[in-house]
């Protein structure tokens, strides 16, 4: 399935049948591609307003970024769904296939990776709305404080995908992925809290 030409309606019954894949993870990077695009949609209604034309530079680069973690998200929502099938697949065969020695490690390391660069896009994501909140179009500050929410959301949700393979990577002789994702959900977390109380 490409998540990016998929009909809201299609990936919905994807999502809801019997399959391993679509799953949490493309879930989670989906809300994260919502939350870009909601934000672009305040930048959009703020460029060119006449009250706030000081602002016009950093608003353009910040509809570009936009744009940027918005593919990013949707790329890592078909990255999350590649790496769980391969695990899926791996995790199926039989203890003594050599398959599985040979490549449950880096497929359990993959699992991992693809849910923490989810985090990670959201920490940046994170950062540049708190910038937009007073450079914005005030009328619009609740769908950016919901583009903040929807940012977090995205993080914590990441984070149990993370959580979820990381004994599997250590099992594996990997380094533990939750040290990072906890950092980064906590930073970031701080930082949409701000943007929301900034909305208010």
């Amino acid at each position: 399935m490409d998540i990016t030409t998929e009909t809201i309606g299609g990936f919905l019954d994807a999502l809801g049948a019997k399959t391993p894949t679509p799953g949490g993870g493309a879930v989670s990077s989906i809300a994260g591609a919502l939350g870009a695009a909601l934000a672009s949609m305040v930048v959009a209604y703020s460029i060119g307003k006449k009250s706030l034309a000081e602002h016009d530079d950093a608003l353009r680069a910040a509809a570009t970024r936009l744009q940027e973690r918005r593919a990013d998200f949707l790329r890592l929502a078909d990255e999350d769904a590649r790496a769980y099938g391969r695990l899926n697949e791996i995790m199926r065969l039989p203890e003594d296939d050599p398959r599985r020695r040979d490549e449950l490690p880096e497929a359990a390391r993959d699992a991992a990776a693809a849910p923490l660069r989810t985090i990670e896009a959201c920490a940046d994501l994170a950062a540049l709305l708190e910038t937009l909140a007073p450079i914005t179009n005030r009328h619009l500050r609740s769908d950016l404080a919901i583009a903040a929410v929807l940012t977090k959301a995205t993080a914590l949700a990441s984070r149990w995908n993370v959580a979820v393979n990381a004994p599997l990577v250590i099992e594996q002789g990997g380094e533990n992925p939750m040290e990072r994702a906890d950092a980064l959900v906590a930073a970031l977390g701080e930082a949409t809290a701000r943007t929301e109380r900034a909305c208010v």
